[in-house]
């Protein structure tokens, strides 16, 4: 039975990137809401040398989700899930943020972990903006609604901007919703660790795919602190995305691997 690799947004950017750093001996789904985008990647995959497979879903949506994880295992045995699948603030109301970062978040982990056996990983995908926030701001108890009571969940996340000055809603929602994935992730390791599965998550800068690109302008002072002074390249993430992924990488679960050219730290060696 072969392994199989899953990523969630793998049809562009760093998923893309992640999917072509994986080894061939994989079989690649790559998965998002566009199928021709999707067509795309597995041509340029396949132009590769790997076996790669398409298949749309929309991770804010549980049901495609465990349709998503019942065709990667009717492929054979899922090794891999890499959960890319995100919107940034320019690309959606807060709502949607939350329920498509936030919320995929859930349904990915506990559907795919279900079909998932020892040795597997799961690599939720956050953001250096979950660094920016405050840390008052990611309650644990507000978090844990999101198992338990998610229109509760959505609404507790969503009345903070009103509380808070300076912050536009959009990009609080996002912040939040990456502070989040990595909350998620963590508790994830210690709920599957026994089962044998790996989870950790990731956390990119500014890179420059297409989405990044959208935010380059609101999020150009964390270019102005990255030890390079530059945007991420996509290639430079799917390597790292795919590094931590590899069920080789067996020790490194529960944390968030900020990768981000040293713009969280950069402030505080950076003189404006």
């Amino acid at each position: 039975m072969k392994n199989v690799c899953v990523i969630t947004g793998g049809g562009s950017g760093m998923g893309l990137a992640a999917a072509k750093c994986m080894p061939k001996d994989k079989i690649i789904v790559v998965t998002g809401r566009t199928l021709s985008k999707l067509e795309g990647a597995v041509k340029e995959l396949e132009a590769l040398g790997y076996e790669a497979y398409a298949k749309t879903c929309d991770t804010s949506v549980r049901e495609q989700v465990r349709e998503l994880a019942e065709y990667a295992a009717s492929l054979g045995e899922i090794k891999n899930v890499i959960n890319s699948a995100g919107l940034s603030p320019a690309m959606a109301e807060p709502e949607k943020l939350i329920r498509v970062n936030a919320l995929g978040t859930v349904y990915v982990n506990e559907e795919f972990s279900k079909l998932m056996n020892a040795g597997s990983v799961i690599v939720d995908i956050s953001s250096n903006s979950a660094y920016i926030l405050p840390d008052f701001l990611a309650s644990k108890k507000t978090f844990a609604l999101a198992d338990v009571n998610e229109e509760k969940f959505i609404k507790k996340i969503l009345s903070l901007p009103s509380k808070l000055k300076g912050y536009k809603a959009s990009g609080l929602a996002y912040g939040l919703s990456k502070k989040f994935v990595i909350w998620y992730a963590a508790k994830s390791a210690y709920d599957l660790g026994a089962k044998g599965i790996r989870v950790c998550s990731l956390s990119p800068g500014l890179i420059a795919t297409d989405m990044g690109n959208l935010e380059a302008e609101e999020g150009g002072s964390l270019i102005d602190t990255t030890a390079e002074r530059r945007m991420g390249k996509p290639e430079e993430l799917g390597f790292a995305i795919a590094s931590v992924a590899d069920e080789r990488n067996g020790y490194l679960a529960g944390v968030d691997v900020l990768v981000d050219g040293g713009s969280v730290v950069g402030k505080n060696y950076i003189k404006k």
